[in-house]
């Protein structure tokens, strides 16, 4: 199973070149179900690992000049505040287990998977759906920061770098074409996932660097073909695709949680 995990690592990086989101989507099930990697854990793990891969791929369509470091901070300043109310005050307070009835117990795993699972269903949807968003003559940077403050929550609590919100923003809010939305997506998951690791850091969490960095390697392999493949291949076309994949994961996660 870990020569399979590793090699669906490279997916997250291709993911993330591509369509500048989607690579926590697959990181949190891969180091869960094929690494054996306990749910809490994973969330840590998955803003190492897409945060620096991000950061390589941020750097990449840098040069390519789909970079808006404006509509990047405003998005990304109130996404660390929440990030960090989030992973430093609110997750630590929740208790392993939830509650109880009967015989069946609720945990914190069990919470943390469920809600990555609908969350995988809903992105799924969006990215499947063929109608393109309308985009606005000005930048919303007051709904863009709204928006930010959302997606920080998500990334704090489930390791999520939210490129499959964010770049619907970019589109709508900051009125930035797609291939300047994809960089900057990237730009934005740097900075949440680098905060939110290193919140982590700051509070003790135990990491096991070795695995670490070699997931992150065969991710960030996974960028680099992605960021080429960029550059002949229009993201959204891939996007349904990927969405369909997305979604068959969120329901067998669902079932596998619910009934095994």
């Amino acid at each position: 199973m870990e020569y399979l995990g590793y090699f669906a690592s490279i997916i997250i990086g291709i993911s993330l070149g591509l369509i500048g989101g989607g690579g926590s989507i697959l990181t949190i099930p891969i180091l869960v179900y094929l690494f054996k990697v306990n749910p809490e854990q994973a969330t840590s793990y998955s803003l190492f690992i897409v945060g620096l891969t991000a950061l390589f791929g941020s750097y990449s369509h840098y040069k390519m000049g789909n970079l808006k470091l404006k509509s990047a901070l405003y998005f990304a300043i109130p996404s660390v505040i929440s990030i960090l109310i989030i992973r430093e005050v609110i997750f630590p307070q929740i208790a392993s287990t939830l509650f109880s009835i009967a015989s069946y117990s609720v945990s914190k795993d069990f919470l943390i998977m469920i809600i990555f699972s609908v969350l995988m269903i809903t992105a799924a949807i969006s990215m499947i759906r063929k109608s393109q968003p309308k985009i606005k003559a000005e930048t919303n940077y007051i709904q863009l920061s709204i928006i930010g403050f959302v997606v920080g929550i998500i990334t704090g609590f489930l390791g999520a770098g939210g490129g499959f919100l964010i770049i619907p923003a970019l589109l709508f809010f900051a009125n930035l074409p797609m291939k300047q939305a994809v960089g900057t997506s990237l730009l934005i998951i740097t900075i949440n996932s680098s905060i939110g690791f290193g919140g982590d850091l700051y509070i003790g969490t135990p990491i096991n660097y070795p695995f670490l960095l070699g997931i992150s390697a065969m991710a960030l392999l996974g960028m680099i073909i992605g960021s080429q493949l960029s550059k002949k291949i229009d993201g959204t076309k891939l996007k349904p695709i990927f969405g369909w994949f997305v979604l068959v994961m969120g329901f067998y996660i669902i079932t596998k949680e619910v009934l095994f």
